[in-house]
């Protein structure tokens, strides 16, 4: 229950994205276009914002390595 609470909450804060997308820092130099924000301290949300279209690319827990996560993603 508690996994399935915080995994609850996490869908919350994405779906909240969509009404200021701009929270989020700009990691341009991992992929063109990508934000990064944290959500309860150990968990980061990457995310790209086109027009009026959040999509997420990925959400990391604790000490993942997510820039190279994202870096492998854009070369191939």
């Amino acid at each position: 229950m508690t996994a399935e609470r915080y995994v609850d909450s996490i869908f919350d804060f994405c779906m909240k994205l969509q009404t200021f997308p701009a929270r989020g820092v700009a990691r341009d130099d991992l992929l063109p276009g990508l934000r990064v924000t944290h959500f309860r301290k150990r968990t980061i949300i990457a995310y790209t914002v086109e027009k009026e279209v959040v999509s997420i690319v990925g959400v990391f827990y604790g000490g993942q390595d997510y820039e190279a996560a994202l870096t492998l993603d854009e070369d191939q």
